[in-house]
């Protein structure tokens, strides 16, 4: 997808956090298409197709959904993922050539993005509790302490061998910020593969969206990231591509005045500052997962420029002033947003 290729009616609402489907009217092709939802990976899964299909594109996507959630969660102590962790400081555990593939992946997108996207990320995540019915923020120490387990770098990966090795106990390797879009990328395929071209995904704040809705392009809403979740502030019209938006707004606690929220900077430790979404597009959507998290702790300025280094990437950002920052395809927004609370 090249940078001019985006299709762009700048109706764009782009927010952060949950990308929605923006239903037209009856009478464009609308309705002919049904929604198909599962729970999986800790997320509703849904798969809109022409109805005639339905039954076996839902049938495809959750089979691989599942597939990548049986082999890659770092939460399921079955995975050979877990058996990774587990093993951390003691061996190298052997792992399928598609995780093996992925990690090596996650490592490479960590390097290009200065280490805010880590796939060791995780053993930061006892730390924070999110849905705790009384928040609390980790004191300096204990922040720092989990720190110095974070090192995407440290990753041993013998691709001969077939095996992956974490040096120090208590490391452990997180793909929850690239699994999805990489079992979106798959279904995608597998989708064509059977013939079927016109569809959308949704994975959490993801979507991936093959051909078109009727003959016109998908309409894609993101949220205003301080406004409600019907509130947007741009339409994206898209075809073929992928979009997937991180934000401050889906899970957080304020203390003092100050927000925390669930995108830590694996650096630090803490909440990333500065950005309050970013909105990846790009027809790959594992590296459109990852660049969104990425993006949200790099800041603005860094984060705009290294999505414009990327061939095929075009970003937007919102900072903490509710401003707008864009690559060069999307600059047709506007520049503030309406809400800037």
């Amino acid at each position: 997808m090249s940078r001019r290729s985006v299709l762009v009616t700048v109706i764009i609402l782009v927010g952060l956090g949950a990308v929605v489907w923006l239903r037209a009217s009856r009478g464009d092709g609308e309705a002919r298409f049904v929604t198909v939802t599962a729970d999986i990976m800790a997320a509703p899964i849904s798969v809109t197709v022409e109805a005639p299909v339905a039954s076996e594109a839902a049938e495809i996507v959750f089979s691989i959904f599942h597939a990548v959630d049986a082999s890659m969660s770092e939460w399921k102590p079955t995975t050979p993922l877990s058996e990774v962790n587990r093993s951390a400081g003691r061996r190298a555990a052997p792992v399928p050539d598609e995780l093996l593939a992925l990690i090596r992946r996650g490592l490479a997108i960590g390097e290009r993005t200065d280490g805010a996207f880590d796939i060791t990320w995780a053993a930061l995540w006892g730390l924070w509790d999110f849905t705790a019915e009384v928040p609390t923020v980790p004191a300096d120490d204990a922040v720092g302490r989990r720190v110095m387990l974070v090192d995407f770098r440290r990753v041993q990966v013998d691709e001969a061998a077939g095996t992956v090795f974490l040096p120090q106990e208590g490391m452990v390797i997180g793909l929850g910020g690239i699994a999805k879009g990489h079992a979106l990328d798959r279904a995608a395929r597998a989708l064509r593969a059977r013939g079927i071209y016109d569809f959308m995904i949704s994975a959490a704040g993801q979507m991936m969206l093959g051909g078109t809705r009727g003959g016109r392009p998908w309409r894609i809403g993101v949220r205003d990231p301080r406004g409600t979740r019907d509130d947007f502030f741009a339409t994206l019209e898209l075809t073929d591509t992928s979009v997937s938006t991180s934000g401050d707004y889906e899970r957080f606690f304020v203390r003092e005045g100050v927000r925390y929220h669930h995108i830590l900077d694996p650096r630090t430790g803490r909440p990333s500052r500065g950005v309050r979404s970013a909105t990846v597009v790009t027809e790959d959507a594992t590296l459109a997962d990852a660049l969104s998290t990425a993006l949200m702790i790099l800041g603005v300025e860094r984060g705009v420029s290294v999505a414009a280094a990327w061939d095929g990437v075009e970003a937007l950002l919102i900072d903490d002033d509710g401003v707008v920052h864009t690559t060069s395809g999307l600059a047709g927004l506007p520049r503030t947003r309406t809400n800037p609370g």
